[in-house]
């Protein structure tokens, strides 16, 4: 059987690495990649390949075209291209919006909306060759109801549920999947910031009565990405039931 090719975006850590774990022992060749955190990423490696695990380290910002122009190289000299690309790349600020700088709306709507566009553009042509292929946005309930303090965010990941469903009706016809799957509070390093008497006062919001963990996310990434070709189009939400 021809093994399959997948990258995620942002998988030094987090949801990012249980993806990546989760592809890897499903006996998929796994692109891994992140931006700066190098050593977490061999990390993420180390953990591959010490399971049998097949994976490329493709380290790079995928909010700059430049950079991902030179990852798509790359996965093409070694593969032709991808079975399935996984947009998880992203970053978060809490603040008012009044007090954004410039730099900081541009590096939050880069990292998380213009990474996705930059990836699907570079993905697609491969996949609408073969007639086959899934795009998986790792999004936010926040893209659904918006977040008091973090407007930015929210706007990035509501922008990402419009290129979600505009890009499966472009893509439907080349039976190409588009879904997003948007997390609620989900334990990793972007929550960490909270106090313990904060994190539990946010737990009493959960009906799930938790957090969620990357490795439950990682389930439902893989689960889309062997869904039935017509689930396409959707903001599935994992979130405790919050939204």
């Amino acid at each position: 059987m021809e093994r399959k090719h997948v990258l995620i975006t942002g998988s030094s850590r987090g949801i990012g690495r249980m993806c990546a774990l989760a592809f890897a022992e499903h006996d998929w060749h796994v692109f891994i990649n992140c931006r700066n955190s190098l050593d977490q990423l061999k990390e993420t490696e180390r953990m591959i390949l010490a399971s049998g695990g097949i994976c490329t380290m493709l380290p790079g910002d995928v909010g700059s075209p430049d950079d991902v122009r030179t990852m798509f190289d790359k996965i093409s000299t070694l593969c032709g291209g991808l079975e399935v690309l996984v947009n998880n790349a992203g970053r978060a600020y809490f603040g008012l919006l009044s007090d954004m700088t410039d730099e900081d709306w541009r590096a939050v709507i880069d990292t998380d909306l213009s990474s996705a566009f930059y990836c699907c553009r570079a993905a697609i042509p491969y996949m609408v060759s073969r007639k086959s292929g899934k795009i998986i946005n790792i999004s936010s309930m926040w893209g659904t109801a918006g977040a008091s303090c973090e407007a930015a965010y929210s706007a990035a990941k509501s922008g990402l549920h419009g290129l979600t469903r505009a890009l499966a009706k472009e893509l439907a016809p080349s039976n190409i999947q588009v879904n997003a799957l948007a997390c609620g509070v989900i334990d990793t390093e972007m929550n960490a910031r909270l106090s313990t008497e904060e994190r539990a006062a946010l737990e009493e919001e959960i009906p799930a009565g938790r957090y969620g963990t990357p490795e439950e996310a990682a389930r439902a990434v893989l689960m889309l990405a062997e869904a039935p070709a017509y689930l396409t189009g959707q903001i599935i939400g994992l979130d405790g039931g919050m939204i």
